[in-house]
């Protein structure tokens, strides 16, 4: 085992949680939705309905309680890679690359290459 090696470095990624992307490659390219969650310590993002993989899932017993849990066969949305989905804007509905530029107030955003638009972004808050 090499144990020389460098960790790899977490990239930031300029993706969040519900901002809408339009897939590239792979089995679902061109299918466009919203980010669930990013994983940027592997460079990937969970795309909602994009990726569908199914899982076999043995039945156990849940922690804490009397019930087992059921078996069977379950989908989910395994992550995509960052390269592989790009951000569509949302005032002119095309996918695009995003350029950073900083506002007059010394705020730092991203803005749409296509119309030039900032990009603002809905902050959600998960209900706890």
């Amino acid at each position: 085992m090499l144990t020389n090696k460098h960790p790899a470095k977490r990239r930031w990624l300029d993706l969040a949680p519900g901002d809408n992307v339009l897939v590239l490659a792979g089995r679902d390219k061109g299918k466009q939705g919203e980010v669930l969650r990013t994983i940027p310590a592997r460079g990937k993002v969970v795309v909602k309905g994009v990726n569908i993989v199914k899982r076999h899932v043995k039945a156990g017993n849940q922690s804490g309680s009397t019930s087992a849990m059921q078996g069977g066969i379950i989908d989910f949305e395994a992550p995509l890679d960052y390269s592989n989905v790009m951000l569509v804007c949302p005032s002119c509905s095309r996918p695009t690359r995003i350029r950073h530029v900083l506002l007059e107030s010394g705020a730092g955003v991203i803005q749409c290459r296509h119309c030039g638009e900032p990009y603002e972004r809905v902050r959600r808050t998960e209900a706890q």
